[in-house]
């Protein structure tokens, strides 16, 4: 969505949240198996890319990817009929929550942490190879940043001057570990000065410094400068994944997240201190996606799931007779 708006980016943080509280609801059904990975509280990472990706731009995700699907444009309803494991999404329920492809519009995702910055390399490198204007987006959390591919895909990408962006979500802990605990520098975006590839951190509960941000490090990519590396710094509400006690933070520490690090509440506080909307018309936006995200997951409850007898079916390349 080219030339979007703040009330645009707004509307996709309410989809987002709306989307994993509905992913949530079928995880507690039991509908949904495995680990289920939610980034309710990082909405505004996400959103911030919404507004300055193009066609053909590619996005490649981490196993907590729904808000990066949905702010790439992904369909809601086959992306929820994937993570529900219906026939009807994306990969045909084959996929799950943690590996969903879109390939119309270059989005996948992978479980494996800092997996996601090598793919997009790929993805970098063809673009320059096919001399387009497009950028590939790694996506990664800032555990994926102490892996050896990051270094690795940074140095290549500085070197050949690769249109990559390396989007880092920091929520401030790898699972249950605290960055401070396993990270040398103090900031994430600082080591692109190493390669010397364009950095910054950004407060990423704000979905408008994000937007700003990821526009200046899309650009600097796309012109033929190299790879951009952005810190959005964010909060989880959620454990790693559900069913993860989340033993690891105070009662106090998650509380104070919500109360002020909501990126919905600090977005809709803007927007109404901006004129740009009323509360009442925030309201409508909030009532109108609720409306919608229902609606679909009741047709993605009604959708039938994979037949058994085809668990193998799409898995394997079938050679012409």
């Amino acid at each position: 969505m080219t030339g979007a708006t703040a009330i645009d980016r707004f509307k996709a943080m309410v989809t987002m949240r709306h989307f994993e509280e509905a992913c949530l609801r079928g995880s507690l059904a039991r509908e949904i198996h495995g680990e289920l990975h939610l980034g309710i509280g990082q909405e505004a990472a996400s959103a911030g890319m919404v507004g300055t990706l193009i066609d053909g731009d590619a996005v490649i995700s981490t196993h907590r990817n729904h808000c990066h699907g949905i702010a790439k444009g992904v369909p809601l309803k086959p992306f929820l009929a994937e993570i529900f494991e219906k026939e009807t999404g994306l990969c045909r329920g084959r996929g799950g929550h943690m590996h969903p492809f879109d390939p119309e519009r270059s989005f996948s995702a992978t479980g494996i942490v800092g997996s996601s910055i090598p793919i997009a390399l790929g993805y970098a490198y063809a673009f320059h190879l096919e001399k387009r204007t497009n950028i590939a987006v790694g996506v990664t959390g800032e555990g994926g940043t102490n892996a050896g591919a990051f270094h690795e895909c940074l140095n290549m990408a500085a070197a050949w001057k690769l249109p990559l962006v390396i989007l880092v979500e920091n929520n401030a802990y790898a699972i249950s570990v605290k960055i401070e605990d396993v990270t040398a520098t103090p900031t994430i975006a600082e080591r692109a000065g190493a390669y010397g590839a364009w950095g910054q951190k950004v407060d990423g509960t704000d979905v408008e410094a994000v937007a700003r941000a990821f526009a200046e490090a899309a650009e600097h990519a796309r012109s033929g400068k190299g790879p951009a590396v952005l810190e959005a710094a964010c909060s989880r509400f959620r454990g790693h994944y559900e069913g993860d006690h989340d033993g690891y933070r105070s009662r106090e520490e998650r509380k104070r997240m919500r109360e002020e690090h909501d990126p919905l509440t600090i977005a809709r506080r803007n927007l109404v201190a901006a004129g740009a909307a009323t509360d009442a018309e925030v309201d409508e936006m909030i009532d109108a996606s609720q409306q919608e995200i229902a609606a679909i997951l009741a047709e993605v409850r009604a959708d039938p799931l994979p037949v058994g007898s085809e668990a193998l079916k799409y898995r394997f390349v079938e050679a012409e007779p």
